[in-house]
């Protein structure tokens, strides 16, 4: 069997962002932010012009995905550590009784995590990427993978393969 790859990583598939990971059940890292990086890669069999997918439109998908991510808190709305309300103007986040912030809300991306780690974020892109490519009509392929790298040298990558 013969697989195809298109790898896709630019200077400008970067978004920067702030967060925190809770984790132990008793710990919340500070408030900090990352110029994340993103790659993707997508296996499939080659379409009729001998392409698994147009670099061109590839790249067009993750710059979207990036820049909805960028320049944003970024917020794990599934995390049962933290208490999170929303308001037209603002977010509230409490880590029990040691932290607590209020954002404007324009600056918060609130995602369907549990935690706000680079594996988990790499996750939501890989999903994001699938609804984009499927809302647009390609044909699913054999797999879809994200690597969203925190700092140089230290990334997580998700891949999510598809029977066909």
């Amino acid at each position: 069997m013969e697989n195809y790859t298109v790898r896709v990583t630019k200077d400008y598939l970067v978004f920067c962002a702030a967060h925190f990971i809770s984790y132990e059940r008793t710990q919340c890292e500070r408030l900090h932010g990352h110029n994340y990086r993103v790659e993707a890669r997508v296996t499939a069999p080659l379409d009729e012009n001998a392409l698994v997918l147009d670099f061109i439109e590839l790249k067009r998908i993750l710059r979207l995905l990036t820049n909805e991510l960028d320049h944003q808190v970024i917020l794990p709305r599934n995390n049962d550590l933290l208490a999170i309300e929303e308001s037209e103007d603002s977010v509230a986040v409490r880590f029990g009784e040691q932290k607590t912030w209020i954002f404007p809300r324009e600056d918060c991306v609130l995602l369907d995590l549990s935690n706000t780690t680079a594996e988990l974020l790499a996750s939501h892109l890989t999903g994001r990427l699938q609804d984009e490519l499927e809302e647009l009509g390609f044909p699913r392929p054999e797999s879809l993978s994200v690597e969203v790298e925190e700092t140089p040298g230290q990334s997580a990558i998700f891949e999510r393969r598809f029977e066909n």
